[in-house]
């Protein structure tokens, strides 16, 4: 599988993307702060299209929720619930990460965007551009050049609720997170299960093999923990959305 978001000048073209990311996007919120249907998390959608003149790419989310409401009639509301929450801290003694710094931009003419993601049994890979991505595989999580607001939207995938990033960090960071099999295993099936994938019941029962102590290990080694709270976070209520787009 292979998935992405590429912008050039004015063409946009995002590969292999859920209706709960264009969501995201156009919304500017967190995967676990959208509701809806079940399907919006799996099934998967192409997007190729060219910006009128003299937009730019910060108008993008504006033209992602007209075309929301537009092709898949999507209609929501606003909401506010209190999510138990894991917070990411830094512990005491502080951080244990070598910062690393983004590579320099590309001197060009038009600005170009282009986030890529591919993944299998194999694992998962992410490039951000400039030097900045990860790798979930073999039992362990590799980030280099990493933000922690990056790693905290991709932590909160693996795990069973929410992740909010309280670390305060701003910079970029390499490191290493290295898991048991069963916590890695476990961390696959709950990214599958947020993404909308229907498991088999032998993949739920190998949840209850996974205790999480490894990644609670490993984060303390960089200097990080997770802390157990409650936060109230605004939500969005999908009301209606069409499975089949209207045609262009």
């Amino acid at each position: 599988m292979n998935a992405g978001v590429h912008v050039d000048g004015a063409r946009i073209s995002c590969t292999y993307l859920s209706l709960k990311d264009y969501i995201s996007t156009a919304y500017r919120m967190k995967i676990y702060q959208i509701s809806g249907p079940d399907w919006i998390g799996g099934e998967r959608f192409d997007i190729a299209a060219t910006l009128p003149a003299g937009a730019t790419q910060d108008q993008i989310p504006d033209m992602l929720k007209a075309l929301l409401a537009d092709r898949f009639k999507m209609t929501f509301h606003r909401d506010k619930k209190d999510f138990p929450v894991y917070a990411l801290v830094v512990a005491k003694g502080g951080p244990k990460m070598k910062e690393s710094p983004l590579e320099a931009e590309e001197e060009s003419a038009k600005p170009v965007t282009n986030v890529t993601a591919s993944g299998g049994r194999g694992g998962v890979n992410v490039n951000y551009g400039r030097g900045s991505s990860f790798m979930f595989a073999d039992n362990k999580f590799v980030g280099t050049k990493l933000a922690m607001a990056n790693f905290v939207e991709t932590l909160a995938r693996f795990e069973d609720r929410p992740v909010v990033d309280m670390t305060d960090l701003k910079g970029n960071y390499d490191f290493e997170l290295v898991f048991t099999a069963e916590d890695y295993t476990a961390m696959l099936i709950r990214s599958a299960i947020a993404a909308g994938v229907v498991m088999p019941p032998e993949a739920l029962r190998a949840l209850a093999g996974s205790s999480g102590d490894s990644l609670l290990n490993a984060l303390e080694k960089l200097g990080l923990k997770l802390e157990t709270r409650k936060a109230p976070l605004e939500v969005l209520v999908v009301d209606h959305i069409e499975r089949v787009p209207t045609e262009n």
